[in-house]
């Protein structure tokens, strides 16, 4: 079994959604892929996809194999693409997107360091909460916080990340203490609208059945909503509800006792934040160098 072929085929599988498109994308039958799945979960000894005529499921160990899968074929590209480029230098022009709250606080700054390293290269840096469309817009690399959408695209882990619930203990007092994630639908919750990145809710894990811990998404309403996260943020300084969100924002406040984080016993795992690009294949060595400097300044996390 040729073990980077087939991890090649679980990412491509992973990223289009079936085996069918995988093996167009290739130019092979589908049978191959199928073959070259069952070759990899009968190696490791686990079952990656669930597979059905109408979708492909990762299961737990398949979302963080492709999560490791990712990153190794990505480190493999980049030293091809170091060894190849030998001594030439980085230049270029950069399109890069980040969330208009984290972006501000984390990614604005490194942007000049990052130019002073390599003064050939010029930057666009855009800030907003919309889930940006980097193939239609032209953007060479998103930094993304949090769940990921199912999609073509190439994510590559740049930190960790953690999402709580908070208010000012004013607001607590006058509406009370949420006991429960179902609770939140009875309170006012400052959440993003429609048009940002936060399309599933916000995310909690439940106790289910035999002392497992599942994962649900809860989709609070409240009398207010922006595409701002920062706005959000304000607003929950400033008493008018709950609001969902990471600890690189809110841990200072907390600490402070200006805000109090609720529902703990429910918080989800942590996620994470991560570079997002097109494709490797093809990647400006100028976009591969930006992701491995992000990576070395947010790998302790964002604080």
């Amino acid at each position: 079994m040729d073990r980077l072929k087939t991890m090649e085929t679980f990412v491509a599988v992973a990223q289009r959604g079936s085996l069918a498109a995988a093996a167009r994308a290739e130019g092979v039958v589908p049978a191959i892929i199928g073959r070259r799945l069952d070759a990899l979960e009968e190696y490791l000894g686990v079952k990656l996809m669930v597979r059905t005529t109408r979708r492909i499921t990762l299961t737990p160990e398949g979302n963080a194999f492709l999560e490791d899968c990712q990153r190794l074929l990505a480190e493999l590209a980049q030293a091809e693409a170091n060894v190849s480029a030998g001594g030439s230098a980085v230049r270029g022009h950069l399109r890069v997107t980040a969330p208009a709250g984290f972006g501000r606080r984390h990614i604005a700054a490194l942007v000049p360091r990052f130019r002073a390293l390599y003064p050939d290269v010029t930057i666009s840096l855009n800030l907003s909460d919309r889930l940006v469309d980097l193939v239609a817009e032209g953007y060479d690399c998103a930094v993304r916080v949090g769940d990921l959408p199912d999609s073509s695209l190439v994510s590559v882990r740049l930190a960790d990340n953690r999402r709580l619930v908070v208010a000012t203990p004013a607001y607590l007092q006058r509406r009370g203490v949420p006991r429960h994630p179902h609770d939140l639908l009875q309170h006012d919750c400052l959440v993003l609208s429609s048009e940002a990145s936060q399309t599933r809710g916000w995310a909690f894990a439940v106790p289910g059945p035999g002392g497992r811990r599942d994962l649900v998404h809860v989709r609070p309403r409240g009398p207010l909503d922006c595409s701002d996260g920062q706005v959000l943020y304000e607003w929950c300084l400033a008493g008018l509800g709950l609001a969902w969100r990471s600890t690189w924002e809110v841990q200072a406040d907390i600490d402070a006792g200006r805000l109090v984080s609720v529902l703990d016993d429910y918080a989800a795992p942590p996620n994470g934040v991560f570079a997002v690009l097109p494709s490797m294949r093809g990647c400006p060595r100028r976009t591969r160098v930006w992701i491995d400097f992000l990576r070395k300044h947010l790998e302790t996390g964002p604080n």
